[in-house]
């Protein structure tokens, strides 16, 4: 069994910011890409950022600038600083991992339960 755990949202204003954790815990051979989604009411869920690697990182264009993705492998922890927070950063964030576990000679994809975000103006 693997589970992704999210956890410091929360309410912040604008300009503000927050740092956003997401532990992996479980059966846990290797972890591939880690990556951070978010979802806003009434809308799709989107890509805000992804890590392969302690160094090969991409951002979705909204959020590249203001938004730090990093990740501590002996933790399979990964991480997200949103600096400069808009109103429209709002959002359930939603984190995600391509995980081997060790019954299994391929990787599969898990999702956390969600943190919510709100950004007020």
């Amino acid at each position: 069994q693997v589970q992704l755990v999210e956890s410091g949202g929360g309410l912040v204003q604008a300009g503000g910011s927050l740092r956003l954790s997401c532990a992996a815990s479980g059966s846990i051979f290797r972890i591939n890409v880690m990556a951070w989604y978010r979802q806003a009411p009434g809308k799709q869920r989107e890509l805000v950022a992804t890590i392969i690697s302690d160094v090969t990182t991409n951002y979705a264009g909204s959020v590249k600038g203001r938004f730090t993705i990093s990740r501590d492998n002996a933790k399979n922890t990964v991480y997200l600083q949103m600096n400069s927070l808009k109103p429209e950063d709002t959002a359930v964030y939603y984190c995600n991992a391509e995980i081997r576990r060790y019954s299994s000679d391929s990787y599969n994809n898990y999702w956390g339960q969600g943190t919510q975000v709100t950004v007020s103006s």
